[in-house]
């Protein structure tokens, strides 16, 4: 059940309100980042949760983050509320102050509505918790942005308690995912195809205008990737340049079995 108590989880002071900068505030309380998005994805998330210590810990951080929406909520009404009344601060932001009367609504900063679609649920628990740790990052950077574009003392310090808490989240998501004892890999229960799953494709080659050049890393050298060097000039298909890196695979582990044993 739920339980609505008449406090902020963290106090809000507004010392000069912004109506401009309450507009950048509703990205937290109806964009595809924000403070509902969150609670929505991890407190359904936590409905189809079988595991029942992980349930407990998507249910806590998604009941938080409907905290988290009243504390933005109240800090854009505030910056937002000198559009109920001055023409001039309506004019920053039409829709808001005629629509909404100058108050929050489901928007973003750009006054697209709030939908689902923002929401990443798979019902697969570790899938989840992945989307959750990229989500607490994005929300991070959201409210750096945030803190950066605004002059208010009283609005930077809810934003920084705000900001912090992602990092909290995204801490205990982590530990959750690692809790499930899985290689990073392990995605689901069918196993990727061998001859496939270790082949490169360099896709993206020769110099750019800003100097871009052919870049190697752990993310495509090493024994265990086989790399294919501009793939879409070579006459066969890509299903062919895996089928034959597969046998130029076989063949080297084929002598590399014969070595051994004439050892």
């Amino acid at each position: 059940m739920y339980h609505h108590v008449k406090k902020l989880m963290y106090t809000v002071d507004v010392g000069t309100p912004d109506p401009r900068f309450g507009n950048m505030l509703l990205e937290q309380f109806g964009g595809a980042n924000g403070e509902l998005a969150a609670a929505m994805q991890y407190s359904i998330q936590g409905m189809n949760c079988d595991d029942p210590a992980l349930k407990d810990l998507l249910m806590d951080i998604g009941t938080e983050e409907l905290s988290h929406l009243e504390v933005i909520g109240a800090l854009a009404r505030l910056h937002l509320k000198p559009m109920k009344e001055a023409r001039e601060a309506a004019e920053a932001d039409p829709l808001v102050a005629i629509a909404g009367g100058g108050g929050v609504c489901l928007f973003n900063s750009q006054g697209n509505p709030w939908t689902a679609d923002y929401l990443k649920i798979t019902g697969e628990l570790d899938v989840d918790l992945r989307s959750n740790i990229a989500a607490e990052a994005r929300a991070k950077i959201v409210y750096e942005r945030l803190i950066n574009f605004c002059d208010d003392p009283g609005t930077k310090d809810a934003l920084q308690f705000l900001m912090t808490r992602e990092i909290t989240h995204l801490k205990a998501f982590t530990l959750g995912l690692e809790s499930l004892g899985k290689n990073y890999l392990d995605i689901g229960v069918i196993p990727p195809s061998e001859e496939v799953v270790n082949v490169y494709f360099n896709d993206s080659t020769g110099q750019g205008d800003e100097g871009e050049t052919d870049s190697t890393g752990p993310w495509n050298e090493g024994d265990e990737w086989e790399v294919v060097e501009s793939p879409a000039f070579e006459d066969t298909s890509r299903q062919d340049q895996v089928k034959n890196l597969a046998r130029q695979r076989k063949t080297r582990t084929a002598k590399s079995l014969n070595g051994r044993s004439k050892r």
